[in-house]
């Protein structure tokens, strides 16, 4: 990873291929906002969706959240992928679909049809750039849990339909067809080894539709069978590096390479423990000696650290292979710096006091995204 200098030195280092400028200091407001306005932004990843269901309305402001309307502006964001979160607690009475409905309605209905002014919903990447250009942002719906398509390939496809755009293919919770990462472990859990034949089938109908297949809380098995079966690019929607924290949720470095050889991209996520071992030591929810204990007690990660992550994911995979998947109002600790989806300016300049220049900015907050989605829409046309 690159730290900052105390002078401007004018060398370039070259990482996976792709050279860049050394570190600087003295970059400027003006700068700041030039660059960070040329970008499209999008984020892979946002729960605020689980609130909306609930009535909260995203147009106003809400401190105690991460994300709404005011701080969505404030931020130059320029499109989101909502969350359809289903939790496993609707497996057991058969209700992960109806969950599902509910959770891609919130999306359609509570956020774009309530706000027409400020959101479109997009189905493609032409779609976010089409919103961009009337200055509205991008709403997009990813499905997060393989469990709530209850083992249908017709519910996928409604789904789809309705305008999920990706899947990410477990939760916390290995289902019928694909393992987590979030159970590996756990004796008493049925483990298939990754995929089934089933999940194989249902990786191939998201190829088929042009639906992004998500390996984000997937197991390292379940990741390996997702390669060798898709025949489009992958991605991980809000997942970060476990060379830096040590978790289950991160991919490892040979994982990173792999998806970006497969033209996919890892998408950084903000949450604490995902940035800083020293956040995961001390976190509940992923040190099981803490368990009970309360999480807002878990030692916060920086903006530096976010930045640690984008340059590790380009030292080994390159400036195509990074995005941005926040994961706000999905985590209960994120960066000081990064405290709202109000504060991107902030990693705007970070990252060009790293020496990312303006062109990989862009790439990295959205560029990249789009490149994806246009490679499993062609993909999809093609079949």
């Amino acid at each position: 990873m690159f730290r900052p200098s105390t002078r401007v030195v004018p060398i370039l280092f070259c990482c996976a291929g792709l050279a860049f400028a050394a570190p600087k200091e003295n970059v400027t407001d003006a700068e700041v906002q030039r660059v960070h306005q040329s970008a499209l932004l999008i984020d892979l990843h946002n729960d605020v969706t689980s609130d909306t269901v609930k009535g909260m309305d995203i147009g106003k402001s809400n401190p105690k959240m991460h994300t709404d309307l005011p701080r969505l502006h404030a931020g130059g964001v320029g499109a989101v992928f909502f969350a359809a979160y289903v939790s496993k607690s609707f497996v057991a009475n058969n209700g992960s679909t109806h969950r599902l409905f509910q959770m891609i309605d919130t999306v359609r209905y509570d956020i774009v049809e309530h706000h027409p002014g400020a959101f479109a919903l997009a189905l493609t990447a032409d779609d976010i750039e089409r919103a961009h250009r009337d200055g509205k942002i991008a709403a997009l719906i990813g499905i997060e849990g393989g469990h709530a398509i209850e083992d249908s390939l017709r519910i996928l496809r409604s789904a789809y339909a309705l305008g999920a755009r990706y899947m990410t293919l477990t939760h916390s919770n290995t289902n019928n067809w694909a393992d987590s990462s979030g159970d590996i472990d756990d004796p008493l859990i049925q483990h298939h080894g990754g995929l089934t034949d089933f999940g194989r089938k249902v990786v191939r109908e998201m190829n088929r539709l042009g639906m992004m297949v998500d390996v984000s809380h997937v197991s390292d098995d379940t990741f390996r069978d997702v390669l060798a079966t898709s025949t489009a690019p992958v991605i991980a929607s809000h997942s970060s590096c476990r060379a830096i924290s040590n978790i289950p949720r991160n991919m490892t470095d040979g994982m990173i390479v792999a998806l970006a050889a497969k033209g996919g991209v890892i998408h950084i996520n903000f949450g604490c423990e995902f940035l800083a071992q020293a956040s995961a030591d001390s976190s509940p929810y992923f040190n099981p000696a803490l368990k009970g204990k309360d999480p807002h007690l878990t030692v916060p990660a920086t903006l530096a650290d976010v930045v640690a992550h984008i340059d590790h994911v380009v030292k080994l995979a390159g400036i195509d292979a990074v995005g941005i998947g926040t994961d706000y109002d999905g985590v209960s600790c994120v960066p000081t710096g990064l405290d709202d989806v109000s504060k991107f300016p902030n990693l705007t300049r970070a990252l060009l006091e790293q020496g990312y220049t303006a062109v990989e900015i862009r790439k990295i907050y959205g560029g990249n995204t789009l490149r994806v989605m246009r490679a499993v829409e062609r993909a999809a046309h093609r079949r």
